[in-house]
């Protein structure tokens, strides 16, 4: 599994692409499944990308728990699926073309952050992801908690 560790920032051109950083590109196997699934975090105004394989991994996982036969559970996975897309750097810039109504729906319009969260890519737009830290206080709380787990 590839890990994704720290922030780059990219302009958004008028056509919704921006160029993918080099850094997290490297990473991935040159002669290898270079898409992406990107889609909105349901927590926070960010979109999480991961590799395509990470994606079918997770899914795979997420629908073994499912039964479809449950008008609920359905429901969930219709929801769950909703405004995905797949995405790919082409080969000789290394853009992507982010469809805008999911850039839209995290307020970006100019500027994003790729920010590398282990085995995901969260997309903030730059305003947001300035004032998305938690306090100084707060983070040191929270790993005296999981110190405690």
């Amino acid at each position: 599994m590839v890990k994704f560790i720290g922030e780059y920032g990219g302009k958004i051109d008028d056509k919704g692409r921006v160029i993918f950083p080099s850094a997290f590109k490297s990473l991935l196997p040159s002669d290898g499944d270079m898409r992406f699934v990107v889609k909105k975090d349901i927590f926070e105004d960010c979109l999480e990308m991961y590799t395509y394989s990470e994606w079918e991994r997770q899914s795979e996982e997420l629908k073994s728990k499912l039964n479809f036969l449950n008008r609920e559970h359905s429901a969930f996975w219709r929801q769950y699926m909703r405004d995905r897309a797949v995405v790919e750097p082409d080969s000789r810039l290394g853009r992507i073309s982010i469809p805008k109504r999911l850039l839209e729906s995290i307020g970006a319009e100019k500027e994003v952050v790729f920010s590398g969260s282990d085995h995901k890519i969260e997309i903030w737009s730059k305003e947001k992801f300035t004032s998305s830290g938690i306090s100084e206080e707060k983070y040191i709380a929270l790993a005296g908690m999981l110190a405690e787990l």
